[in-house]
């Protein structure tokens, strides 16, 4: 196949590398012959200048005739994104992740630093480490945090560690300060991080417990993954707090019946959500 450029959702050109295509659809679970499937034929429509979003809705549709629930933990990063313009309801699933595993975890913890008053995204602590977490949401995969996001949450945790109840928790723990993005950073923004001592963790960084690591680890899904709800559906369940697939798996039809769904698409629903948390 002769080389086609296609365009990155921060406008970026980039030679199209199969690979990567393939990679995706495995890590969602696809079968190899799939794979092949849906990679051959996506090829076959490519040109030059083609979105990355483009080639993303091809994928997704050819995947969803052949293998619905892969399809579903395919779409997993752009459902990250539907999460809401605010972000709150991003926090509330980094906050469910380190529930699951096993840290008491806060949201939106207000804290005296040595200068100001501080209100931590995410607070998550265990008898060995105290994780103090500022959660970067972006409604567009394209959209990277960078350098100046890292100063000033440094600059933040330099004045928290500072004062006396960081000082008090931290005294017998292990401390740790996190950064956590659903999309990527910038290379000065990984490269700050690394020598300043805070953790970076975006969709596909680091290469070992990056965010996509973490919802696999702890089978941990959004709604916004699910196939079976309309929008307008999804949106009034997050309104009422309702971020995960297992809220669904266990409030089951008492928890969607409030929201006037029909009782056989809540049946599909409870199907959906039963293969993606089984998978």
């Amino acid at each position: 196949m002769n080389e086609i450029f296609i365009t990155k959702a921060n406008g970026e050109k980039e030679i199209f590398d199969i690979e990567k295509l393939k990679n995706s659809l495995r890590r969602a679970g696809a079968s190899e012959l799939v794979i092949e499937d849906v990679s051959k034929k996506v090829s076959e429509v490519l040109f030059d200048g083609v979105s990355t979003h483009e080639i993303y809705q091809k994928a997704f549709e050819l995947l969803r005739e052949k293998e619905k629930y892969t399809a579903t933990k395919y779409s997993l990063r752009r459902a990250i994104t539907e999460l809401g313009p605010q972000g709150f309801p991003f926090e509330d699933f980094i906050g469910e992740i380190f529930r699951e595993k096993k840290y008491k975890v806060e949201i939106g913890k207000i804290i005296n630093g040595l200068c100001v008053l501080h209100e931590l995204d995410v607070t998550a602590i265990n008898d060995d480490e105290f994780i103090g977490v500022e959660v970067k949401f972006h409604t567009r995969t394209g959209v990277k945090s960078d350098l100046k996001t890292v100063l000033y949450v440094k600059a933040r945790f330099d004045d928290l560690m500072k004062g006396k109840y960081y000082r008090d928790v931290v005294k017998t723990r292990k401390q740790r300060r996190l950064i956590v993005t659903n999309t990527k950073f910038t290379s000065r923004a990984v490269q700050y991080g690394e020598c300043a001592g805070i953790e970076l963790i975006g969709w596909n960084y680091p290469n070992k417990g990056n965010l996509q690591d973490l919802i696999d680890e702890t089978h941990l899904h959004p709604i916004t993954a699910l196939q079976s709800l309309t929008k307008n559906e999804k949106k009034e369940l997050l309104n009422q707090g309702i971020v995960l697939c297992k809220d669904i798996r266990i409030g089951r039809y008492a928890l969607l019946k409030p929201f006037g769904i029909p009782e056989n698409r809540i049946a599909e629903v409870i199907k959906e959500v039963e293969e993606l948390c089984k998978s």
